[in-house]
């Protein structure tokens, strides 16, 4: 997002000196940061850096040991209704967690039926159950055949592959109409010829204006897919540019000596 639109915007979501430690090893160390909505920002960096830790602190899967996480204005670090604000954040894991007992249609129902009803029941509506399961089903298979897993719907976990796993985790949180997409590494699990089909997915997203925050190792996806490369190092953001600024004009000494490395 351009300078000009940013100073008019409100962040779709903003840390403020957010720290996280695991007993005495510090993790994240007082990172502020703004992330807009239509953004695609992508998380890079050394092992250890703290990537995946910042990204789960964002819809507090990880409670941040100071700071604050604000989501659409609301402080989640202070909410008293954190899940109807992680209703609207999908998170994609590395492992892809999804129920083995259950089938695909039922992964992708089953949370999206749950926050349907709970609404039904908050706001008093009279929406039979009935036609909520009926609507979702029909939501799940047009996402279904959109990935081209349509005839994959009354398949279990285990008869999949990876690749189809991680496509179905991720169609799981776009059936939750959410506002923002979380990739925690989602092709780090997968052999190599299957990592292609995943981002070619993630890449339809982005195009379609979906706003992304996604923690990788695929340089190439960075390069080609995000609007901004966040770099971090040693728990900060050590470097935040546009694409072109972090892989052609490095200026940040750790962050040329990590692209040496994977470049």
């Amino acid at each position: 997002m351009c300078d000009a639109v940013k100073e008019q915007a409100e962040p779709l979501i903003k840390t403020v000196n957010l720290c996280k430690s695991f007993g005495e090893n510090p993790v994240l160390d007082h990172i502020s940061a703004d992330i807009y909505e239509g953004e695609k920002v992508v998380i890079i960096g050394p092992s250890g850096s703290g990537k995946s830790t910042f990204l789960r602190c964002l819809n507090l899967l990880e409670a941040p040991t100071e700071g604050s996480v604000f989501f659409e204005g609301t402080e989640l670090t202070n909410s008293s209704d954190l899940n109807e604000h992680r209703k609207k954040m999908g998170m994609v894991f590395q492992h892809f967690n999804l129920f083995p007992h259950l089938t695909v249609l039922k992964n992708i129902t089953l949370a999206a039926v749950d926050a349907r009803l709970h609404a039904n029941r908050k706001q008093k509506l009279k929406i039979p159950k009935k036609q909520i399961v009926a609507e979702e089903k029909e939501k799940a298979m047009a996402l279904l055949r959109r990935i081209g897993l349509e005839n994959k719907a009354d398949a279990y976990p285990s008869t999949l592959s990876g690749g189809q796993k991680q496509r179905v985790a991720i169609v799981r949180s776009l059936a939750m109409d959410p506002k923002v997409m979380l990739f925690d590494e989602p092709t780090s699990a997968l052999d190599p010829e299957m990592v292609g089909e995943v981002l070619s997915v993630m890449k339809e997203l982005a195009d379609e204006g979906m706003t992304m925050i996604v923690v990788t190792h695929e340089m190439r996806f960075a390069r080609n897919v995000s609007t901004r490369v966040l770099f971090m190092n040693e728990g900060k953001i050590a470097a935040d540019g546009t694409p072109q600024q972090i892989f052609d004009a490095p200026e940040n000494e750790a962050l040329k000596s990590f692209l040496s490395k994977v470049l």
